[in-house]
């Protein structure tokens, strides 16, 4: 602000910008600060509590939060997180909420995780900030998979170190549910200080004119049939066609989670479409420097670098281009587990539907979606397309013909192990049919140990589950030399 350049947004934005910033001299000159809560791995130190813990990072000259307090009872940690939210506007920095732990770290161990979120702490979510405002107008977006989303667009308010111009109504039950009208006063809040939504309208300041909105008929992007499914709450454009539903669908393609192409941002996408350059995602592998060079804000540097990046995503795997495709029910998980399971996309567009929803993970539902999506004639062509312009349509660690030694089986891994990743060895075990847990429990089957293992070696032993060293892991998945 004194150097006369705009001030950040707030301080997640700013936290954020900085660390992704090319040059680590410009990180070095922002005045980041950051308060330690965990210790993830201590070779050698042993902690019985998460208390504990913190003193020994505040021995060893590291911050953590002195606001951070040990409760006896239940109530005594109501009591301190309705201390810390009357002093939040004191705290010096922006907080939502406080997190509450188990102390003991015997207990966090046995309580262990769901693929989501630890079972041993919680978050006190202090409440949301609140502002109103008036909706402008209401506009209906089409997203990849052709649902239309109602939004309204809002006179700019600021709330919670943000300026909110635009909320999601999400769909015509909700936006029904709370009237919510062109011209209406509205309060706003952002859930978890983070995603802004409705909460109501102020009813008294309603202009005596302003009509229910009416949902359209039409895709307002192309024009085409909308149609609303029974027992779905989202209308959705029929048109597969639909550039709204293209560029959606090409934006998530190329997402870090999906194919992970840098530099196809939207500009870019937005261009390449209105301009008919891709008109699918085939089309993407088609793409030229000198094509590229012609677009506004893309200089010949910058189009050879984006071909690149094209090119390099054709080895990403299936798992990936399963993701990657926008398949109705198929998110990164599930396309995980499909190409586990069938290995090659010919093997998985040749399974019947009951194949499908045998699959471990995979039920009915998903398995008619799947079956759908491969046949359709056009997403056939599109794939056909993929496969002769080089992209990989098989997964490298599956097995689809060959044994699968630990179908049905649960494993546990903990510690460092020599010859592969953690992650690499969860990829193994579930292309040999296994799936691979973060907690302990009696119906485990095997807890492999690696090196500096912690407590869960303690807990395979206490609960009678076998113990495998990383050589009895590699006899187990037929590695062993």
């Amino acid at each position: 602000e004194e150097a006369g350049e705009p001030t950040f947004a707030n301080p997640r934005n700013a936290a954020a910008g900085a660390v992704r910033q090319k040059d680590p001299a410009v990180s070095a000159r922002r005045p980041l600060d950051a308060f330690l809560y965990h210790v993830s791995w201590s070779p050698g130190l042993v902690f019985p509590g998460h208390w504990q813990a913190l003193e020994a990072l505040r021995a060893a000259g590291f911050r953590t939060n002195p606001r951070s307090a040990r409760g006896a009872s239940i109530d005594e940690v109501i009591a301190t997180c309705a201390a810390l939210e009357a002093e939040r506007d004191g705290l010096g920095y922006d907080a939502d909420g406080v997190v509450v732990k188990v102390d003991a770290l015997e207990l966090q161990r046995r309580l262990g995780s769901t693929t989501h979120h630890p079972r041993w702490a919680i978050a006190f979510k202090f409440a949301a900030r609140q502002a109103t405002t008036v909706v402008q107008a209401i506009e209906v977006n089409v997203g990849k998979t052709g649902a239309l989303t109602p939004v309204a667009k809002l006179a700019p308010v600021a709330l919670a170190g943000v300026v909110i111009s635009n909320v999601s109504l999400h769909n015509e039950d909700e936006l029904r549910r709370k009237d919510v009208r062109v011209g209406d006063t509205v309060l706003i809040e952002r859930a978890g200080d983070v995603i802004p939504y409705v909460v109501q309208v102020v009813l008294a300041k309603r202009p005596p004119e302003a009509p229910p909105f009416a949902f359209p008929e039409r895709c307002p992007a192309c024009g085409g049939v909308a149609f609303r499914p029974e027992g779905e709450a989202y209308w959705r454009c029929m048109n597969t066609a639909c550039p709204a539903q293209l560029k959606e669908r090409l934006r998530h393609f190329g997402s870090r989670r999906a194919m992970d192409i840098e530099h196809l941002g939207e500009a870019v996408l937005e261009q390449l479409v209105d301009r008919g350059l891709v008109k699918d995602f085939a089309d993407l592998y088609r793409l030229t420097v000198p094509q590229l060079a012609e677009l506004e804000r893309l200089a010949e540097k910058s189009a050879q670098n984006l071909v690149g990046a094209i090119e390099g995503s054709k080895r990403r795997g299936l798992a990936r281009l399963l993701n990657a495709l926008g398949i109705r029910m198929v998110g990164e998980r599930v396309a995980r587990l499909l190409a586990m399971r069938f290995g090659s996309l010919d093997r998985l567009a040749a399974a019947s539907e009951d194949a499908l929803a045998e699959t471990h993970g995979i039920g009915p539902t998903i398995a008619a979606s799947v079956r759908k999506f491969f046949d359709d004639e056009s997403n056939r062509r599109i794939l056909d397309d993929l496969g002769r312009l080089g992209v990989n349509l098989t997964e490298r660690t599956a097995t689809a013909d060959g044994p699968k030694p630990l179908a049905g089986k649960t494993l546990v891994i903990t510690g460092t192990l020599a010859s592969l990743s953690r992650e690499a060895a969860r990829e193994l075990v579930e292309a040999l049919g296994g799936r691979v847990t973060s907690s302990v429990t009696r119906k485990t089957d095997y807890v492999v140990v690696g090196e500096a293992p912690g407590g869960k070696a303690e807990d395979a032993r206490r609960l009678g589950v076998p113990v495998l060293d990383e050589a009895a892991f590699h006899e187990l998945t037929g590695r062993a030399s």
